[in-house]
């Protein structure tokens, strides 16, 4: 029988402070393919990524992380992967967890696990602002999903064959991570939350400010309430 194929998503919009790091992290601990998708970079992301041995899918524009993400998933897909995870381009998910966090999905205990940064009993340094959303995010899916979640914004996922099929069919294109999560839930899938540890950047700025974290706060709760409102999704495959 053949082995079961990972592949490793890398969104990334000018990241080249960071991106070469990442990817070498993630060759360091784990056999596993490596996609970046550059998102419309203007800053040499894309060259570092084939420099450092990656597979690159070239955005001709930003599309966000949402677009970039589908992508991923619809070259996984065409690829025929059995698992995917995404790694984010900023330095923050620290490979060394990469295993653990796949283990779940790999013995079909979830469709999806979602590293959580609140579970590994070391704090997590971000900013007032994002930990005040995460913590509200987590707590209104907690009750939505009948499930404790502690991390709904965290973009160090793990999926199977399952959903890299719903994923590359239809994702939500803004801040998709907490929609993302009650979606799974509307088509009957399990979600697992894995300890992890994340980093500080290490390179690059955050695009999200105070502003845009006041308009991704009220633009992910319309979201959840729209796809709270919608009945049980059929699932794909």
């Amino acid at each position: 029988m053949d082995q079961p194929r990972t592949l490793i998503i890398i969104p990334a919009h000018n990241e080249a402070a960071s991106l070469g790091g990442v990817i070498a992290d993630v060759t360091a601990h784990i056999g596993a393919d490596i996609v970046v998708v550059d998102d419309g970079s203007t800053d040499g992301t894309g060259e570092i990524a084939t420099d450092a041995g990656a597979e690159l899918l070239r955005l001709p524009f930003n599309l966000g992380i949402g677009g970039a993400m589908q992508t991923g998933f619809l070259f996984a897909r065409q690829e025929g992967y059995d698992f995917a995870v995404q790694v984010d381009g900023d330095g923050q998910h620290d490979a060394v967890w990469l295993e653990r966090l796949l283990e779940p999905v790999l013995v079909g205990e979830c469709e999806m696990a979602v590293g959580s940064r609140y579970l590994a009993g070391k704090g997590y340094d971000g900013t007032a602002g994002r930990r005040a959303g995460t913590a509200l995010f987590s707590k209104i899916l907690s009750l939505l999903l009948r499930q404790k979640l502690t991390d709904a914004t965290s973009g160090f996922r793990a999926i199977n064959r399952k959903l890299i099929e719903q994923f590359a069919a239809d994702y939500p294109r803004d801040y998709p991570e907490v929609e993302a999560l009650l979606l799974n839930h509307m088509a009957r899938y399990r979600i697992m939350e894995v300890p992890v540890e994340m980093k500080s950047r290490t390179g690059g700025h955050s695009s999200i400010n105070y502003f845009r974290s006041v308009y991704y706060m009220v633009k992910v709760l319309l979201a959840l309430v729209v796809v709270a409102s919608r009945r049980r999704a059929p699932r794909t495959g």
